[in-house]
C-alpha cells in the first residue's frame, strides 16, 4: 500500500511553527489533512474526551481536544480515507520508555496504531538550560525532522516496515536556524534504536509542596548519558536522528511462572466468609 493521504495532528496546537514545517515539507507530494488540537495539549498522553468542538481551518480541521481526539474524530469522521497518521512536529525530544505513555505527540501516533493506520511520531530535541521550551525556533530548526519524516512517509510503507511495526517514534536534532531550510546543512545520520530504560525522576519536599525532577534532562545538557549506543537518547546526543520501531501498548509476555500461579487460584478453597 502506498500513502497518498495523511492525517497530520500534534500535541502543540495546529498554531506552531513545528507543525507547519511538518505539513510543508509533506503537502508538496501527499494530500495533508490537518486535524490537530486548537491550543496546547502538551503531556496529556492519550487522554480522550466525550464530545469535542471542531472549527474549520485552511489546514483543514482545528479540534477543541486531545491528540487522540483529534485521531479518532478524523479516522473515524473528517478525514477516513487517510492512509497514514503524521504526529508533530514535537517541539522538544520524546524520548525514553517512561515518556512514551505521557506525550501527547506519540499517544496520537498509538491512536492511529489502533486503527491499523501506519504512524509516524516525530519531535525535536531543543538543546538548553531549563527554559528551553521558551526558545523561539523558525522553521529551519525543523529541517532535520521534516527530511527524516518525509523519507520514512516515501518509503516504509512499500518497504514493508509496518508489517512489524505498528507506529515510529523519531525523535530528531535542531538544524541551523535559519529563517527557511538550507541546502549545506546536510542531512544528520539517521539511526535504528530502542527507547532508552534509564529513569531518573525523583522528587524533594519543602514543607507543603513536592517538586518532581527528571534529572536525565540535566545530564543531557551536561553530556552526562549513560545510555549505550543503540538507544534513542544516545542517537540524539550524538546530533543523529532516532527512529524506534513500536508497537502499540501493550505487548504481552507469556510465562510459565504466571500460569502456575493462575493454576493454582483456581484450586483454592474460597474463603470462610464466601463459603457460607
Amino acid at each position: 500500500m502506498s500513502v497518498e493521504r495523511v492525517l497530520l495532528t500534534n500535541d502543540d496546537g495546529i498554531h506552531t511553527v513545528g507543525f507547519r514545517a511538518l505539513y510543508d515539507a509533506l503537502a508538496d507530494e501527499y494530500e495533508v489533512v490537518a486535524v490537530a488540537p486548537a491550543d496546547d495539549q502538551s503531556a496529556v498522553g492519550r487522554s480522550l474526551s466525550n464530545d469535542v468542538t471542531v472549527h474549520e481551518h485552511e489546514l483543514g480541521y482545528a479540534v477543541e481536544g486531545t491528540p487522540a481526539d483529534c485521531v479518532v474524530a478524523g479516522l473515524g469522521e473528517l478525514y477516513p480515507e487517510a492512509d497514514a497518521v503524521v504526529s508533530g512536529c514535537n517541539k522538544g525530544a520524546n524520548l525514553g520508555q517512561y515518556v512514551l505513555g505521557r506525550s501527547g505527540t506519540v499517544s496520537a501516533a498509538v491512536e492511529g496504531a489502533f486503527f491499523d493506520v501506519p504512524a509516524i511520531a516525530t519531535s525535536l530535541y531543543v538543546p538548553g538550560g531549563d527554559d528551553w521550551w521558551k526558545r523561539d525556533l523558525d522553521p529551519g530548526h525543523y529541517q532535520h525532522a521534516a527530511h527524516a519524516t518525509r523519507y520514512l512517509l516515501d518509503h516504509a510503507v512499500d518497504a514493508g516496515v509496518f508489517e512489524e511495526a505498528d507506529y515510529l517514534n523519531v525523535n530528531a536534532p535542531m538544524a541551523d536556524g535559519e529563517a527557511a531550510p538550507r541546502p549545506d546543512e546536510g542531512i544528520a545520520p539517521m539511526d535504528v534504536t530502542k527507547p532508552s530504560t534509564l529513569y531518573e525522576m525523583g522528587a524533594t519536599r519543602d514543607g507543603e509542596d513536592i517538586t518532581l525532577h527528571d534529572r536525565i534532562w540535566d545530564r543531557m545538557r551536561e553530556g552526562d548519558v549513560p545510555d549505550p549506543e543503540g538507544t534513542d537518547r544516545r542517537a540524539i546526543v550524538d546530533g543523529h536522528v532516532s527512529v524506534s520501531p513500536l508497537t502499540a501498548p501493550h505487548t504481552t509476555e507469556l510465562h510459565d511462572a504466571l500460569d502456575g500461579l493462575a493454576s493454582a487460584y483456581d484450586d483454592l478453597e474460597p474463603p470462610a466468609s464466601e463459603a457460607r
